[in-house]
C-alpha cells in the first residue's frame, strides 16, 4: 500500500490518467442512463457541446463582407508561406533527431503536450493562464471560421466546444458541405485559412498590449534575485531559499546583483545577509566555505563533479574559504598548490587531494582558423592560459577584462599551460570580438579559475532584469550582457520570437525557463504607475496575455501544417485542384489525393521521427 502511494505521489502523470478514466466512467454512465441533453455528446474522456447560438451574430458580423475577404485573403498569402515553412521544418527536425544519440527535452513525447505539469515546460502553476488561453485560441479560431461561411454564404450546420474532461482542446464549425462546395475555390480557401489568420490577428493584438502597457508597468526588484540555492551550500546551510531577494549584506543596501557580488567579495568568512521572500525581511549569518560546484573535463585539478560540490580548503598551505581569499594565496605565481576536502567529496571524482595546478582561464578548445589556431595551438586541447602581455589572468572574469582594453588587430603575447602541463606561448594578432568590445583570441572558456566552476556563497541569479527586457520592459543597465538572445528587442518580431521561446529558454541558453510572472518569480518585480493600484493583478493579467499569445501563434503554426484534417491540408487540397486542373491529366481527383495524401503522410511520418525517432532506431540498433 505504501508502495503505490509512493507511485501516485511521485507520477504526477498517473493522477491525471487516473481522473481522465474516473471522469470517463462517470459521462458515459451518465450518457446510458439519457440524463445528459442533446447538445452535449461524450465518447470516452471527449466531450462536445453542439449549438447553433452564435449564428445570428456571425451574420451580423459579416456584414462588411469587403473587408474580412481583403483580410482573408492575407492571411491565406501568409498561410501558404507557412505551410511551405512548416513542411521544410517538420523535415528538419525529423532529420536532427534522427541524427542525434541524445534526444533533447523538447523531444520527449510528453513536452508534445500542452499539459501544465505533464509537459516539463509548462509549470502547474500557470495551469489556469495556460487553459484560458487555449479556451481563447479555440474560440476565435473556429469563430473565423465561422465568419468567412457568413461571408461567402455557406450555411453552417452546427458549432461548438470540444473538451478533453474538462479541458477546453477544441472548437467547431460545421459547414453545410453541399454549399461548401457550390462557391468558389477561393472562397473555401479563404474560410480555411481564417482560423489561422484570426489566431495571428490575436497574437499580434495581445502582444502589443503585453509588450506595451503591461510590461512597460513592470520593474525589477531591487536586490539579488535568487533563482537557485546548490545544495549544501553556505546558503543553503542559512536556510536562503529560491525565491529569495538579498537586499542587504552587512546592513547595506544593495539594490542590483553587481552590488551584492561586490559587496560579498568583500566580505569576510562570515557574512550577514538580509532576505526578502515577499513576506517580510529576515537576517541571517552566513558562513562561507568555497566549494568547486562544476568542472570541466580534463581539467588540471583532476575533479569531476557529479552532484554535490567538493571544497577546497586550501591554497599553497594557506587555508582559504571564499574565492577572494583563493586568488589571494595565489597570488601573481602561474601555479599553486591546491588541496580539496575528499572525505566530503562521496559523489565527485578527484585524482588527488593536493595537487600543484597551474591557475587560469581554462580554454575548453581552440576555435578553428581562429587567431590562436593561426599560430600553432592544436586543435581540441585545452589550455590553461595564465598571462596576457605579462598581465596575470587567473580566471575568465580576468581574461575577459584584460583583452576587453586591447584594440583588435594588434598583437599580443598569450602564455598558457597545454593539456600535458607544459608552458606553451603563443604571439597572437586579435581578431574583434563577436559579443562585446575589444580583442578576441579564438577560444572558448570554461567559468571560473582552470576549469573548476568556485562559488563561496551558493546561490545563483534568477535575470528577472533580463527576461523583462527580452518581453520589451525596462530591465536596466546592462540587463542582458553575457545572455543568449541578446539583440532580440531591437524589434517587434524579434519581441514575438523571444516570448515564443522563453518557456524553453534552458535550450537557448538561458539559466531558467520563464513561466511568466507566477509563483515566487512575482517577489522578482514591482508594478509602477498607472498599474500599481492593481499590484498583483497586474501580474496575473500579464500572465494571461503571455500565455494566449503563446498558444496562439503555436496554433496557427500546428494548422498551417500541410496535413488533412489540419487547415494546411485543406488549403493544399485547393491549391492542388487549382494546378491540376490545368494539367491534361485524365484523372485529376486521383491525381489530387495522391499529393495530399503523400504529403499528409510526409507530415506523420516527421512528427512521429520527431517524437520516437531515437527509441525507434535504438530498438532496431541503428544508434
Amino acid at each position: 500500500m505504501n508502495a503505490l502511494t509512493d507511485l501516485f505521489a511521485e507520477n504526477t502523470l498517473l493522477w491525471v490518467l487516473t481522473g481522465v478514466l474516473a471522469y470517463s466512467a462517470a459521462a458515459m454512465w451518465l450518457r446510458n442512463r439519457g440524463a445528459l441533453p442533446d447538445s452535449v455528446r461524450v465518447s470516452g474522456p471527449v466531450l462536445t457541446l453542439r449549438t447553433l447560438r452564435g449564428r445570428a451574430f456571425l451574420d451580423r458580423l459579416a456584414a462588411p463582407k469587403r473587408l474580412w475577404r481583403a483580410v482573408a485573403n492575407l492571411g491565406l498569402g501568409g498561410a501558404l508561406v507557412a505551410m511551405v515553412g512548416s513542411f521544410i521544418l517538420i523535415l528538419s527536425s525529423a532529420l536532427s533527431a534522427i541524427r542525434t544519440v541524445q534526444p533533447s527535452a523538447i523531444q520527449q513525447p510528453q513536452n508534445f503536450l500542452i499539459i501544465p505539469g505533464v509537459n516539463d515546460f509548462l509549470p502547474l502553476s500557470v495551469a489556469p493562464e495556460i487553459v484560458a488561453g487555449l479556451a481563447v485560441a479555440m474560440v476565435v479560431h473556429e469563430g473565423a471560421h465561422g465568419l468567412l461561411c457568413r461571408v461567402e454564404g455557406i450555411d453552417i450546420e452546427s458549432m461548438g466546444l470540444v473538451f478533453f474532461t474538462f479541458l477546453p482542446v477544441g472548437a467547431f464549425v460545421e459547414p453545410n458541405e453541399e454549399a461548401t462546395q457550390e462557391v468558389s475555390r477561393g472562397a473555401r480557401a479563404r474560410m480555411f485559412a481564417a482560423g489561422v489568420t484570426a489566431n495571428t490577428v490575436l497574437t499580434v493584438l495581445v502582444f502589443a498590449l503585453l509588450f506595451g502597457p503591461v510590461v512597460g508597468a513592470i520593474a525589477p526588484a531591487p536586490g539579488y534575485a535568487v533563482g537557485e540555492v546548490t545544495p549544501e551550500s553556505p546558503a543553503a546551510a542559512a536556510d536562503i531559499a529560491h525565491g529569495d531577494r538579498l537586499v542587504a549584506v552587512a546592513g547595506t543596501p544593495v539594490d542590483t546583483a553587481d552590488e551584492f557580488e561586490a559587496a560579498i567579495a568583500d566580505a569576510g568568512e562570515t557574512v550577514s545577509v538580509t532576505a526578502d521572500d515577499g513576506d517580510g525581511e529576515r537576517t541571517v549569518e552566513v558562513e562561507r566555505r568555497l566549494h568547486v560546484i562544476g568542472s570541466a573535463g580534463g581539467n588540471p585539478l583532476g575533479v569531476t563533479i557529479e552532484s554535490e560540490p567538493v571544497a577546497i580548503t586550501s591554497v599553497n598551505g594557506e587555508s582559504v574559504a571564499t574565492e577572494q581569499q583563493f586568488l589571494d594565496a595565489v597570488g601573481d605565481a602561474e601555479r599553486a598548490t591546491v588541496t580539496v576536502d575528499a572525505d566530503g567529496a562521496a559523489n565527485a571524482t578527484i585524482d588527488s587531494e593536493t595537487t600543484e595546478i597551474p591557475i587560469g582561464a581554462y580554454a575548453l578548445g581552440v576555435q578553428e582558423d581562429g587567431p590562436l589556431h593561426a599560430e600553432g595551438a592544436p586543435l581540441g586541447e585545452p589550455l590553461t592560459i595564465v598571462s596576457i602581455d605579462g598581465e596575470r589572468v587567473r580566471n575568465n572574469d580576468e581574461l575577459s577584462a584584460v583583452l576587453g582594453e586591447r584594440e583588435p588587430g594588434t598583437t599580443a603575447e598569450v602564455v598558457a599551460y597545454d593539456a600535458d602541463d607544459e608552458r606553451v606561448s603563443y604571439d597572437v594578432e586579435l581578431d574583434s570580438h563577436p559579443n562585446r568590445d575589444g580583442g578576441f583570441i579564438g577560444v572558448g572558456v570554461f567559468p571560473g579559475s582552470s576549469g573548476l566552476a568556485l562559488d563561496d556563497f551558493g546561490v545563483s541569479e534568477y535575470p528577472a532584469g533580463a527576461y523583462l527586457e527580452l518581453l520589451g520592459g525596462d530591465g536596466g543597465e546592462g540587463a542582458t550582457n553575457g545572455l543568449a538572445l541578446t539583440g532580440l528587442t531591437d524589434s517587434p518580431l524579434g519581441l514575438v520570437f523571444a516570448s515564443l521561446i522563453l518557456p524553453l529558454g534552458s535550450l537557448f541558453g538561458l539559466p531558467f525557463n520563464f513561466a511568466g510572472f507566477t509563483g515566487e518569480m512575482t517577489n522578482f518585480y514591482v508594478v509602477e504607475g498607472a498599474f500599481a493600484a492593481f499590484g498583483g493583478g497586474t501580474f496575473l493579467l500579464a500572465n494571461l496575455l503571455f500565455w494566449t499569445g503563446w498558444i496562439n501563434i503555436q496554433l496557427a503554426l500546428f494548422n498551417c501544417l500541410p496535413a488533412f484534417p489540419l487547415d494546411g491540408g485543406r488549403i493544399l487540397r485547393m491549391v492542388a485542384e487549382a494546378v491540376v486542373s490545368r494539367v491534361p491529366i485524365s484523372d485529376r481527383h486521383a491525381a489530387v489525393r495522391t499529393i495530399t495524401v503523400s504529403s499528409g503522410l510526409v507530415m506523420l511520418a516527421g512528427l512521429i521521427m520527431m517524437i520516437f525517432g531515437n527509441q525507434i532506431l535504438g530498438a532496431l540498433g541503428l544508434l
